[in-house]
């Protein structure tokens, strides 16, 4: 499946105002100049400056919106394809109910050994990246991750 630049561009364009619409209802900190909302706002303003290029060059190109290749007949390439906005879906549906930790780490291996990793390299790397996203959002962030099942322990 081949996009346009332009179909790309709009699509983005519209997220990049969609996530700076949210953040006008972060609370503001007092005493502060700045607040929770300037990170996103700086990442949707990146996002729709560079969103507003593809536009532009998807216009002038003029090619169809969408092509649909080979690939996407499939199965398995398919399910590649679909497998990352579902484990995205899966996290928002399941993390609060079951937690950051153990969330991430089974859609980590499940995803790892989808695309044949080795479970020997899968298991430890899914391990790691889960325990170094935890600490840094966590603990360095200080974004309150959901705990689930691990509230008494954590």
């Amino acid at each position: 499946m081949r996009m346009n630049d332009a179909l790309l561009g709009a699509i983005l364009l519209g997220f990049a105002g969609w996530v700076w619409w949210l953040t006008s209802f972060f609370p503001a900190f007092p005493g502060q100049d700045y607040g929770p909302n300037l990170f996103p706002r700086i990442l949707a303003a990146g996002i729709g400056l560079c969103a507003l290029v593809l536009l532009m060059r998807g216009l002038r190109n003029r090619a169809p919106l969408l092509t649909v290749e080979g690939w996407v007949v499939e199965p398995a390439r398919l399910t590649s394809f679909l497998l990352i906005p579902g484990a995205a879906l899966a996290y928002i549906l399941v993390s609060e109910p079951l937690g950051f930790i153990p969330t991430a780490f089974l859609l980590l291996l499940g995803l790892s050994l989808w695309f044949r990793a080795r479970p020997a390299v899968a298991l430890p790397v899914s391990a790691g990246m889960t325990l170094l996203v935890h600490w840094f959002f966590a603990g360095l962030m200080r974004v309150p991750l959901p705990r689930g099942i691990l509230d008494s322990v954590l």
